[in-house]
C-alpha cells in the first residue's frame, strides 16, 4: 500500500500562478504595424512577487493585459493557473476575472458613487457571494482604512483610495493579483506603505502578485524582476535591490 507520504511525494506540483507561451501582440497593419509582444514565454511563480519593468513602449503593460484576460493576443497561449484564457467564452472569462484575479490600477478605478466599504465588497456583490467579514476586517485593519469606510473616493487622499483599491483586489482571495503601476499616482510615503503591504501579502499570506512598474525602488520589494525591451523578455533579476535594478535599466536605456 502506498503511504500518504509517498503519495505526497509523487503529487504533481501545482501550475504557476500564470504563464504565457509564444505570446504575440500586434497593432495596426502594413507599414503602420506595431509589434508590442514578439513571442514572449514567461512564468509567474505561485506565492511570489514579480515585477515587470522596461523602457516606455517595451510591452510590459500589454503583457499584463493579455495575461489578465483584459486584451486578446494576436497569437500564443496564456494561462491563469491551469485554465487557458483563450479557451474561455465570455461568461468563463468574466467568471475567471471575477474570482481568480484581482486588479490594482494606477488610477485606482473606484466607483465614485460608492463608499469605501461598498467599493471593497463590490466583487462579492457582483459574484453574488457573501462577504467574509473576518477577512474584510483583517484587510481594513492592515491597510488602516477603518475610519474611511463611509467615505466616497472624492473624500479620500490618493493613498487612501489606493488602499481601498488594494482591499477590493484581495477581498475575494484571488489566485493572482495584477498591479499596473499601483504607486504611479502616490507620494513616496503612500507608495512605501502600499508596497510594504503587497510584500506582506506575499510573504505572510502567500499571495501571488505581478506588478508592472517603472520605479526601481518599488521593484526592489519583489522577489524577481522581469525586464522587457521591444516586446521581448531580455533579462531577469532575482532578489533585486534598487541599485541592481537601476543598473539593468540603464543597460536597456530605460
Amino acid at each position: 500500500m502506498i503511504s500518504e507520504e509517498q503519495q505526497a511525494g509523487n503529487a504533481i506540483p501545482p501550475p504557476p500562478a500564470a504563464h504565457a507561451m509564444d505570446l504575440v501582440k500586434t497593432y495596426g497593419t502594413g507599414d503602420a504595424v506595431v509589434h508590442a509582444l514578439n513571442g514572449v514565454t514567461v512564468e509567474f511563480a505561485r506565492g511570489r512577487f514579480t515585477a515587470v519593468m522596461g523602457p516606455s513602449g517595451s510591452g510590459k503593460s500589454t503583457l499584463m493585459h493579455c495575461m489578465a484576460g483584459l486584451d486578446t493576443p494576436t497569437s500564443g497561449r496564456t494561462f491563469v493557473g491551469a485554465r487557458e484564457i483563450g479557451l474561455l467564452d465570455d461568461a468563463g472569462l468574466t467568471e475567471m476575472r471575477r474570482n481568480q484575479i484581482g486588479f490594482i490600477f494606477q488610477s485606482f478605478n473606484l466607483v465614485p458613487t460608492l463608499t469605501a466599504r461598498d467599493n471593497i465588497t463590490l466583487p462579492c456583490e457582483l459574484a453574488k457571494q457573501k462577504v467574509d467579514q473576518a477577512w474584510f476586517d483583517y484587510l481594513v485593519g492592515q491597510l488602516r482604512i477603518g475610519d474611511r469606510l463611509s467615505h466616497r473616493p472624492n473624500e479620500m487622499s490618493g493613498g487612501q483610495q489606493q488602499r481601498v483599491a488594494c482591499a477590493r483586489a484581495l477581498i475575494q482571495r484571488p489566485d493572482l493579483v495584477f498591479a499596473d503601476e499601483p504607486t504611479g499616482n502616490l507620494d513616496s510615503n503612500a507608495s512605501g506603505e502600499m508596497l510594504a503591504f503587497l510584500r506582506h501579502s506575499v510573504t505572510e499570506l502567500h499571495q501571488s502578485i505581478v506588478m508592472v512598474t517603472h520605479d526601481a525602488r518599488g521593484a526592489a520589494y519583489a522577489d524577481r524582476v522581469v525586464f522587457l525591451a521591444d516586446g521581448n523578455i531580455v533579462d531577469e533579476l532575482h532578489s533585486p535591490t534598487a541599485d541592481s535594478v537601476l543598473e539593468r535599466m540603464k543597460l536597456l536605456g530605460g
